[in-house]
């Protein structure tokens, strides 16, 4: 067995394991724990590592671009795109598509794996995209939702809720943007993560080791797959991953890139989890819905229930692609296997979107309002 193979499976089976834990962690809070622990202490000590062992340079501002860039593209396909009608569900779980699709979480599905696989060096570079991304799922995202909640609601709205400046204060606290900066600051002086004294690398070391198997036991834990569900949803990521793997042949067709984990960085970066950020804007405008006098019609802007399903399956999926992708060795190091991959999960996403919609009646709003279950 070669040892990308041997690596991947180890993984899978921390995935495992938290799946098979879900019994013992059953309560949201335990999980949101978890959660915190990933994005606040282990993944932000792991890329302040990575990132002061890089010599950085202006030019390297292209990354957060062409990774917002593929924000924008993904978003715009899905948003003007007719699926609504061909998939025949409410209007209220599409925007919630429309929001998560077009969105990435990779500290929680792509960067253990990039670590794990090409180093520190390509999780620098990965940690530098996700600034671009941050950008849409924090800014971007928050001014879609507020536009629906607008046009969904034409009375009760004037008194508003949240401003856009509290969610520009939210990005600029994020521990992960906040180690970003600082590393680019120190960077800029020409200090990297020798300047640190011996104990804080130490304690920063031990905090980075907890990032992997924290996270691929989180993939695990949040996996609520049923099979009613996960039809349409496994459909649209399938469309997502397809355009990513296209997205990633045009940009190794323009830009040439001789270092393999820089290929693979290309590659997988897209393949990410969709974030919970999006998710995060919805159930601000949950909170902001069940406090009109005139309640919406047809379940509100987005289903917050539907939303949590995406999430669910959008984990695992992401991981396996992305763990799927480096075993292959230096397959994926060409271009054509880049492409074909793009054909065969369009083809895959279009073939469940005719059977959904020729044999199939999922997501009735009936069977997914939590009050209508619970009497």
């Amino acid at each position: 067995m070669s040892a990308a193979l041997t690596k991947s499976l180890s993984l899978l089976l921390l995935i495992a394991i938290g799946f098979l834990f879900q019994r013992k962690i059953k309560g949201k809070d335990q999980r949101e724990g978890i959660r915190t622990i990933i994005l606040s202490l282990a993944l932000p000590a792991t890329i302040l590592i990575a990132l002061l062992q890089i010599n950085f340079k202006s030019d390297l501002i292209i990354i957060p671009i062409m990774s917002l860039g593929f924000n924008i593209v993904i978003y715009l396909l899905v948003d003007r795109l007719p699926l609504q009608p061909i998939f025949n569900i409410p209007m209220n779980q599409y925007r919630t598509l429309v929001m998560l699709i077009p969105s990435l979480a990779p500290g929680l599905s792509c960067f253990p794996f990039i670590m794990e696989y090409s180093g520190q060096g390509s999780l620098a570079m990965a940690a530098l995209a996700d600034i671009g991304n941050k950008i849409f799922v924090l800014i971007i995202s928050y001014t879609i939702a507020m536009k629906w909640y607008y046009d969904v609601n034409k009375e009760g709205t004037e008194k508003g809720g949240i401003k856009l400046k509290e969610v520009l204060l939210a990005l600029v606290k994020e521990p992960v943007n906040m180690v970003i900066v600082a590393a680019l600051v120190m960077l800029s002086f020409g200090l990297n993560y020798q300047s640190f004294p011996l104990t804080v690398t130490l304690s920063i070391d031990r905090l980075s080791v907890l990032m992997t198997p924290l996270i691929l036991l989180f993939i695990g834990l949040s996996m609520r797959l049923t099979w009613e569900q996960v039809k349409t949803i496994f459909s649209f990521l399938f469309f997502r991953s397809g355009i990513a793997f296209g997205i990633s042949g045009l940009v190794l067709c323009f830009f040439p890139v001789s270092d393999i984990p820089t290929i693979l960085l290309i590659i997988v970066f897209p393949q990410s989890a969709c974030s919970f950020w999006p998710y995060a804007h919805m159930a601000m405008v949950g909170e902001m819905e069940s406090k009109l006098s005139v309640k919406p019609k047809d379940g509100g802007t987005f289903d917050q229930h539907f939303a949590m399903n995406v999430l669910a399956c959008s984990m695992p999926f992401s991981a396996i692609l992305i763990m799927t992708i480096y075993a292959s060795g230096d397959f994926f190091a060409h271009i054509v296997p880049v492409f074909t991959c793009s054909g065969v999960f369009l083809l895959s996403a279009a073939a469940i979107a005719l059977l959904s919609s020729k044999f199939l009646s999922d997501y009735k709003p009936d069977n997914l309002n939590p009050s209508a279950s619970s009497g």
